[in-house]
C-alpha cells in the first residue's frame, strides 16, 4: 500500500516537526514545503519576507515546490507538510491532517525557531502569510480557509510535540488498519 499522509497549517502551528516524527514512527519520506521555500531564499541571500514578496511575481517557485509535492504523493510512502500539501497530493492522498494553534503560540515558535525577536516574527509571518493566501487563490483557485479537504483538525496549543505525536499516531494507526 502506497500511504500518503498530508499535513497542512499555518506558520508555526507544528508541521515541520509534526512531519518528522511522524514520518519516522511510520517509516516514511518526509518532504516539506517550508523547507524547500526556507532553502530557496536562503540560497538567494534573502529573508522569508523579502522572497515571499519574489515569489508573489515568480510563479516557478511556487511552482517548483508544488510538483515536487505532487511527485512525492505519487510516489507513495510519504508525509507531506505544507500548506498546500492536501491539494498538491490530490488524489494521492490518504489522511488529510490539518494543524492550527492561537497566532501568539504560532509566532513564539517561529521566533525560537528563526532567532528573532517577536515583533519580527509577527511583522515577517502576517506579510507572509497575506501573501501566500493571495497566490494560492490567484494561481490554484484554493481558499486556503476552507478547512472541508482535511480529515482531522487538532490544536497543538493544547500539547506538547510527544502529546501530538501521540494523537495523530493513534488516529493513523486506526485509519490505515481500516482502510
Amino acid at each position: 500500500m502506497k500511504r500518503v499522509i498530508t499535513i497542512g497549517g499555518l506558520h508555526g502551528t507544528g508541521k515541520s516537526s509534526v512531519a518528522d516524527s511522524i514520518a519516522q514512527k511510520f517509516g516514511l519520506r518526509r518532504v516539506s514545503a517550508g523547507v524547500i521555500f526556507r532553502e530557496l531564499a536562503e540560497e538567494r541571500g534573502l529573508t522569508l519576507e523579502e522572497f515571499s514578496r519574489i515569489a508573489e511575481g515568480d510563479l516557478d517557485i511556487d511552482k517548483l515546490i508544488d510538483d515536487t509535492q505532487k511527485d512525492a504523493a505519487k510516489k507513495g510512502n510519504c508525509i507531506i507538510d505544507g500548506q498546500l500539501a492536501a491539494w498538491m497530493a490530490g488524489e494521492h492522498s490518504d489522511l488529510n491532517i490539518l494543524l492550527i494553534a492561537p497566532v501568539e503560540v504560532r509566532i513564539k515558535r517561529i521566533a525560537a525557531r528563526d532567532g528573532t525577536d517577536f515583533e519580527f516574527a509577527k511583522r515577517e509571518t502576517i506579510a507572509r502569510e497575506g501573501s501566500e493566501k493571495a497566490r494560492y487563490f490567484e494561481y490554484y483557485n484554493v481558499d486556503i480557509s476552507n478547512l472541508s479537504i482535511y480529515d482531522l483538525i487538532l490544536n497543538t496549543g493544547k500539547y506538547d510535540l510527544d502529546g501530538v505525536t501521540d494523537i495523530l499516531a493513534n488516529a493513523i494507526e486506526i485509519f490505515f488498519e481500516n482502510h
